[in-house]
C-alpha cells in the first residue's frame, strides 16, 4: 500500500522539479525551445548536388567545401510564413556582407519567383530541393532553417526556426567570428 500511494508522489515531485527549472530557465533566457543538437554540427556537409531555381546556377557538396569564407545555408519556401518573417533579416545579413546560399524545400517555380520577388533575394546561390531528400540527409525537419558553413565545408552552427535579430545577434554573429 506504501509504494502505491509513494510512486505518484514520486513521479509528481520529479515532474515538478523539471517544470520548475523549465520556469527558471524560460525565466532567465537560458530556454530555447529551438534549440537542439542537429547531427551535423561538427561534421562535413553531406553529399548532394541540387539544380538552381530558374535556369541559375544550383550548387552541391563540393562547392560549399571549396569556399574560403564561411556560408550561411538556408532552407526555406515560399508558403512558409516564418520564412517570410526572417526574410528582411536575411537581406540585412547579405548587405553586411555575409554570404547566403538558398535551398528551396520541396517548392514550385512560380511561387517561389513571386517570393523572391516580395520578399527580396537575399542569397548568392540559390538551389531546389524539390524531392526534400537533401533536407531529410541534413536534418531538417521543418522550414526555415540555416545552417553555418565554414571554410572547408563543416557545419559550425545551426538554428531551427527563424533568424531573428535576437538569434543573430546572440548566436550566428559570434559564431561567423570563431570561425572567420
Amino acid at each position: 500500500r506504501r509504494l502505491l500511494f509513494g510512486l505518484p508522489l514520486g513521479v509528481l515531485a520529479v515532474g515538478g522539479t523539471g517544470f520548475y527549472i523549465l520556469l527558471e530557465r524560460m525565466r532567465s533566457g537560458s530556454y530555447n525551445p529551438q534549440a537542439f543538437n542537429n547531427p551535423l554540427v561538427g561534421h562535413d556537409v553531406p553529399k548532394f548536388s541540387l539544380p538552381g531555381v530558374d535556369h541559375g546556377e544550383g550548387f552541391d557538396s563540393a562547392a560549399l567545401s571549396a569556399m574560403k569564407r564561411p556560408v550561411l545555408v538556408n532552407f526555406f519556401a515560399s508558403w512558409c510564413v516564418p520564412c517570410a518573417g526572417e526574410a528582411p533579416y536575411l537581406g540585412k545579413l547579405a548587405q553586411s556582407g555575409v554570404d547566403i546560399w538558398g535551398i528551396a524545400y520541396q517548392d514550385k517555380a512560380k511561387p517561389l519567383a513571386l517570393y523572391l520577388a516580395k520578399y527580396g533575394d537575399p542569397y548568392k546561390r540559390l538551389a531546389a530541393d524539390f524531392s526534400g531528400r537533401t533536407a531529410i540527409n541534413w536534418g531538417v525537419y521543418g522550414v526555415p532553417e540555416s545552417f553555418l558553413i565554414a571554410p572547408g565545408g563543416k557545419v559550425t552552427w545551426h538554428m531551427a526556426g527563424p533568424l531573428v535579430p535576437e538569434i543573430i545577434d546572440r548566436q550566428l554573429k559570434p559564431a561567423l567570428k570563431r570561425i572567420s
